[in-house]
């Protein structure tokens, strides 16, 4: 299965949020609305939920609580589906908010297409000759061939380039900023009673990550969003030359570890905070997978996020389900994000960004499909 080459579009400053998101979804138009149609998870799960009385106070509470803290994100979203022409409950509730809503759907209507956390991997290490932060971006089927890349610039002068989900906001898989800070993002799943209904979308709190200006300020983002489902955020300070794994629950609970000599492999489970999670076989034999290969160097780690051993549980995945839309590795003694499209063993690098401190815009450095690491 292959996917349209990853576009990247060049937007803003903008007069408001509104006109970002609209921007965007009027760019993206095609993308947004082959996305909704083919996403077997919105129509079949996600859309008849919302038609419940059942789902209406949960709807309600989410979109009330989210924007009330993120209204300019709130606007964005707005834009993006004024722009694209798309009903706004299909993109701004149902589609960024599906990780919070998924779990409040009755099992008995899930089927084997529904959502489940089995998404991404990561390998990190911040050593004496290497650091570096390798990422395994998985998700449903249904997004083959609705990401892109948004490169944007604020009116504050911070400019970001974040991969983006057709209709959400940027990013809930991997960016960089002007501030020389990245993040990667791995999903965690915590059982029913672990999740507040009316919390904070991760979705929002990524959004609102692109603007933080340090690691400090970052963490501080994370802190004060008291989340509905929680998540793992990997910060990538490239100024400090450090890795943080932030594991975050509801009730505003947070655990930090930072990334050493030793390799940190993380998939889809709470590695440090204590929570009540789902029992993920999937990412369970992943980690165990990923503890007896080679991580001693990029290549490793590269080999490592391309292995597919386990044909159940591939740490690289080719559906029928979950697919490995693409790699990204960054590092932060080269300060570069690359992107890298197929099996990362090959090393066919799409793009590589420049992160270095000393430019106050974000500059493309390579653009060669095909280019080997």
């Amino acid at each position: 299965m292959e996917g349209k080459l990853l576009e990247m579009f060049e937007v803003g400053p903008c007069e408001d949020d509104y006109q970002l998101g609209f921007l965007i979804g009027q760019r993206f138009c095609s993308q947004i609305r082959s996305r909704l149609a083919g996403d077997l998870i919105l129509q079949n799960q996600l859309l008849p939920f919302a038609r419940t009385p059942h789902a209406q106070p949960l709807l309600k509470a989410l979109s009330e609580t989210n924007q009330k803290k993120f209204p300019r994100y709130w606007a964005e979203l707005l834009g993006t589906a004024d722009g694209s022409g798309v009903p706004v409950l299909d993109v701004i509730i149902l589609v960024n908010f599906r990780k919070e809503i998924l779990p409040f759907i009755s099992k008995t209507t899930m089927n084997s297409n529904a959502d489940t956390t089995d998404d991404c991997s990561d390998v990190l290490i911040v050593g004496d000759s290497m650091a570096v932060a390798a990422h395994n971006e998985d998700a449903n089927v249904a997004l083959v061939g609705h990401t892109y890349l948004i490169k944007g610039k604020l009116s504050n002068g911070l400019s970001f380039i974040a991969y983006t989900y057709a209709g959400e906001l940027p990013s809930c898989a991997f960016a960089l900023n002007s501030q020389g800070l990245a993040f990667t993002l791995n999903s965690v799943p915590p059982v029913e009673d672990e999740i507040e209904p009316a919390g904070i979308g991760r979705n929002f709190v990524s959004r609102d990550l692109l603007e933080a200006t340090s690691t400090a300020d970052a963490l501080a983002r994370i802190r004060s969003s008291e989340v509905s489902v929680g998540h793992s955020y990997n910060l990538i300070d490239i100024q400090k030359r450090m890795i943080l794994n932030v594991e975050t629950a509801s009730k505003s609970r947070v655990s930090v570890h930072e990334v050493g000599t030793t390799p940190f492999f993380h998939a889809n489970m709470y590695l440090h905070l204590q929570v009540q999670q789902v029992h993920d076989e999937n990412s369970i034999s992943r980690q165990k997978r990923a503890a007896v290969l080679p991580q001693g160097s990029k290549t490793d780690f590269l080999s490592l996020l391309g292995d597919t051993e386990d044909t159940k549980y591939p740490i690289y995945m080719t559906g029928p389900t979950l697919y490995t839309l693409c790699t990204t590795v960054i590092d932060l003694d080269e300060r570069t994000l690359t992107i890298i499209e197929g099996n990362p063993k090959y090393g066919k690098v799409s793009h590589v960004f420049s992160m270095s401190s000393n430019e106050l815009n974000l500059k493309l450095v390579n653009h060669a499909e095909g280019t080997h690491l």
